[in-house]
Formats: structure tokens, sequence, C-alpha cells
């Protein structure tokens, strides 16, 4: 009987984990799941509208639908967590699996349902709480490398990242507070504080320029003009980091695929080894 079940949950474990080529189990049931996600980030859009009420009815039903398939996705997810994580006993690697990332989407893709059934919620509470169902496209990372790829990218280039946010973060709050020594003698209704600056900052060292709050000194437009100037390449360096990290990853990706090919093809006559 052990063994049945044991049988029972590696398959069921293939089936929800990431496809493999050869298992069609698997990979139908992760076109309906995406199906699924996107069908949900549709009917959140759709909320927005005012609507028939058969559509909403219709729409209501898909929600409990969705409800129950990811619900029952996460529960298999959960019972299967000890191969996910083989290292560790069935508790551990249930409490890993708990506090993983991509378990706390699955789990905030179904608590709206769920939240106004286990505790009494205002109206404008539920509101805000399922907007929280826009989070489940995130669990489409799991079917597509595109998230983790950047996920990879800048974990890889994290550090270079902090310190030219740092440098730029730095820059921003020293030059809030000039300005609002500046112009504050000028226009005290419009730079109150130091906040006032900051929000100033940001507009100009991102080159958005809303154009609620600017200097009308002379000392303020040259500083103005200063920090636009900076903020052109300094804004641009974290771009710029990004951009090398993509560039670097996607030249990893070509020599372990290359690496992978040669193992599996004999070097000198180019027949595929068994």
């Amino acid at each position: 009987m052990d063994s049945i079940m044991h049988k029972i949950k590696h398959r069921v474990f293939e089936i929800i984990q990431t496809a493999a080529d050869d298992d069609k189990a698997s990979k139908i049931f992760d076109i309906f799941i995406i199906t699924l996600i996107m069908l949900n980030v549709v009917l959140v859009i759709a909320d927005t509208f005012t609507l028939p009420y058969y559509i909403k009815y219709i729409s209501r039903r898909l929600e409990v639908f969705s409800i129950i398939i990811f619900t029952i996705e996460y529960i298999l997810r959960l019972w299967t967590s000890d191969m996910l994580y083989p290292q560790y006993g069935k508790f551990v690697s249930r409490v890993r699996y708990i506090f993983s990332f991509m378990a706390l989407i699955d789990l905030f893709a179904i608590l709206p349902f769920y939240a106004p059934l286990l505790i009494p919620i205002d109206l404008r509470a539920l509101r805000i709480l399922r907007m929280i169902r826009l989070l489940r496209i995130f669990k489409v990372s799991r079917y597509t490398n595109a998230l983790s790829v950047v996920t990879s990218v800048l974990k890889n280039k994290s550090n270079q990242l902090i310190s030219s946010v740092f440098v730029v973060a730095l820059l921003m709050l020293i030059s809030s507070v000039i300005m609002y020594n500046i112009e504050n003698p000028a226009q005290p209704d419009v730079f109150i504080n130091a906040f006032s600056g900051l929000w100033w900052a940001i507009a100009t060292f991102t080159t958005v320029g809303y154009g609620d709050i600017y200097p009308i000194t002379a000392c303020g437009k040259v500083l103005s003009s200063v920090i636009a100037l900076l903020g052109i390449g300094l804004v641009a360096v974290p771009t710029g980091i990004i951009s090398a990290g993509f560039m670097e990853q996607i030249e990893q990706e070509k020599e372990e695929h290359t690496e992978n090919k040669e193992k599996h093809f004999c070097p000198y006559c180019g027949e595929r080894l068994d």
C-alpha cells in the first residue's frame, strides 16, 4: 500500500512540476493552469467595468472554479514538497515550501476568497484584498524562465545596483535639502519642507518633470539644471548594469547549451551518444 501511494505521489509531483519534454500530462496541466491564470487576470480587469448581471454571474462562477483549482494545486504542492526538498524531512520540507516565494504567491492568490469567510471584514478592505488576485499572474513564472532570468540578473548584479542606487539616493537627499533652503524663502507654500524638495529631486533626476513643483529663483534654476544633467547620466547607470547582466546571462546560457550539446554528441563523427 505504501509503495502504491509513493508511486501516486511521485506521479502527482511530476505532473504539477514544470513539464518535461516527454510528459504530456504535465504539459496539459501547465497549459490549463496558465490559461486559468490569464483568465483570472482578465476577470480582475473586467471587474473595473460596469457589466450586465449575467456577465457578473459568470465571472463569479469562474472565480469560484479558479479558487477550487488553485486550492487543490496548493494542497498537492504542499503534499509533495518532501520530493521538492528530498534532503529534508517531511515537516521541514513543508515549512520551507510554505515560506518559499512561489508558495506565498500561491497562497496570496487564493487568500482574497477565503479571508471574508474566516474573519469579518468591511467592503473597502475586501476590495483591496481582491486586488491581490493580480498576483496570480506571477504564478506563470513557474512555467517560464523569463522571471527566473530577471531574478538571476538582479541577484548577480546586486552589489553594483545597490552601489549605484545608493549614490543616486544620496544626491537626491542632498539636492532636496539644498533646494529647500534656496526656494523656501521665495515660495514657502510650494517648498514646505525637505520632503517637497525630495519630490522635486525625484521628478528632476528621473527626467520626468511633472511641473507641479519647480524653482523660480536664479540659484534654484542653476541647481535644477545641474541636477537634470546629472540625472541623465546617473539614473541610466542601473539600466546599463542590468543590460550588461542580461548580456552575460545570454552568453552563459549559450555556453551551457554548447557544453550540453557536446556531451550528447561524439566530437569526432557527430553521432548522438546513447
